[in-house]
């Protein structure tokens, strides 16, 4: 096992002549549907730093897109992958019974809020998640529209594709998808169809809903949920008013619609609270997990009241889904997302927030910083007054804060979403900061900015 430093060290070219072999090998048989916007070739982890086949160490930003919440390669949740390797890999908890599945539900029950009883459905990625909390919504209300947001992504299966309202390319050549999907403005008002100022929209945000969609396309008593990610993740990391969100809640109350929330990047303690919810003191009817629920093995979980997860034997399943090893690391995974844990995400991102918007102050390439814990965005424009999205600074800071040893990826058309493993230390989030303004001097002279304080 190798000895891991706590920060990065880049000794080759990058890629360095072992990486640029396997991304050859890569080319040849991968799929060419694959986003790969830097040549990271990542062959040990450890915490949150990643090892390459050449020696060159990088600091884990983007945690495996939101997935290793207790950080690379957690002791405990190995040893716990590995004891129940030792004892069962599979059986198919839909067929059969086994501890670490019940273990799991267990504690996904107890962390997700809500009143009374909670039943979880187990799959394997966020997308299959959706996909049960599509069913269930139809089974339960027997009704079958849907209303989502703009900006936002809930997956590439046929439903959860027929949510996501994201990127055209995710949805070129697959039509038709789902049918009876309406979407709506996300709750950020500088671009509300009103064209009110934001913050002071009598309409709370969410008055489109009901003095148009419902009132024009689709009628309340057919809708059975509203999908929304209470942070929007690949839409941007954008933030919400409070009262988006609480109007989204008094919406389903009014008309018997659920409310699904899909926490399956902003969930497991990623903003300093277990589900995002949370922070705008709303429970949602159904909420979907996935990502850092199990610390990088597949698992999701779909959660809802024994009121409403009570459908019929055979209505859903899954062979692969909760399997032993995932519900396994699950299991250790909620127990190591604490409280401690997640005030350490809390703390480090108010940190990073601090500090980027200090930057803020100094650039006006940089239009926005946002975000709750350690999901936190970062949006680029030509200028703060004119707000014309710049998404080739963004792409050019990405890259450059990867030859400078930082993973990061990109979110909605112009923004850098910074979400590392909870586990980051002060340490770590000071030399986040310092590559980062360090990579966004180089980008902008290379782009030829003049007028910045190089």
């Amino acid at each position: 096992m190798s000895e891991f430093p706590t920060l990065p060290s880049i000794v080759t070219e990058l890629p360095g002549p072992k990486a640029k072999k396997l991304i050859q090998r890569d080319a040849k048989h991968v799929s060419t549907s694959y986003t790969r916007g830097y040549p990271l070739v990542a062959e040990e982890a450890r915490g949150a730093i990643v090892k390459d086949p050449d020696g060159n160490f990088f600091l884990d930003f983007a945690a495996g897109i939101a997935v290793v919440s207790t950080g690379h390669c957690h002791p405990a949740v190995v040893a716990a992958i590995k004891g129940q390797a030792d004892r069962l890999i599979h059986i198919s908890g839909t067929d059969f019974y086994y501890t670490a599945q019940v273990e799991a539900a267990e504690r996904v029950a107890r962390h997700v809020p809500g009143k009374g009883t909670k039943r979880v459905f187990f799959g394997n990625s966020g997308a299959e998640a959706i996909e049960c909390a599509i069913k269930l919504a139809k089974y339960y209300t027997g009704r079958k529209r849907f209303i989502a947001f703009y900006g936002a992504f809930h997956g590439r299966t046929t439903g959860a594709l027929a949510l996501t309202a994201s990127k055209a390319a995710q949805k070129e050549r697959f039509f038709p998808l789902m049918d009876g999907v309406h979407h709506a403005p996300y709750g950020y008002c500088y671009r509300c169809p009103y064209g009110q100022t934001y913050g002071k929209c009598r309409f709370e945000c969410v008055g489109f809903l009901e003095d148009t969609i419902l009132r024009t396309v689709a009628p309340a008593s057919e809708v059975a949920a509203i999908f929304v990610e209470p942070i929007q993740g690949e839409g941007g990391y954008v933030v919400p008013p409070p009262e988006f969100i609480q109007g989204l809640r008094k919406i389903c109350d009014k008309h018997g619609m659920l409310l699904v929330a899909d926490e399956v990047q902003s969930g497991i303690g990623r903003t300093g609270k277990f589900c995002a919810m949370e922070h705008f003191g709303v429970t949602a009817d159904i909420t979907c997990l996935a990502k850092g629920i199990a610390s990088g093995l597949p698992l999701s979980a779909c959660v809802a009241s024994d009121a409403i997860m009570d459908w019929k034997p055979g209505s859903h399943a899954s062979t692969f889904g909760g399997n032993p090893l995932a519900t396994a690391a699950a299991e250790v995974t909620m127990r190591l997302v604490d409280e401690s844990l997640m005030a350490n995400a809390a703390s480090q991102g108010e940190f990073i927030l601090a500090g980027l918007r200090e930057m803020m102050g100094k650039y006006d390439v940089i239009g926005d910083v946002r975000g709750k814990g350690l999901m936190i965005g970062v949006e680029f424009v030509r200028d703060r007054v004119g707000k014309e999205r710049l998404p080739e600074l963004r792409d050019e800071v990405e890259v450059e804060c990867f030859r400078n040893g930082v993973l990061l990826l990109g979110a909605g058309p112009n923004t850098l979403r910074i979400c590392p493993p909870l586990i980051i230390n002060r340490e770590q989030a000071k030399f986040f900061l310092g590559v980062f303004e360090k990579s966004l001097k180089s980008a902008l002279k290379r782009m030829g900015f003049k007028g910045f304080p190089f």
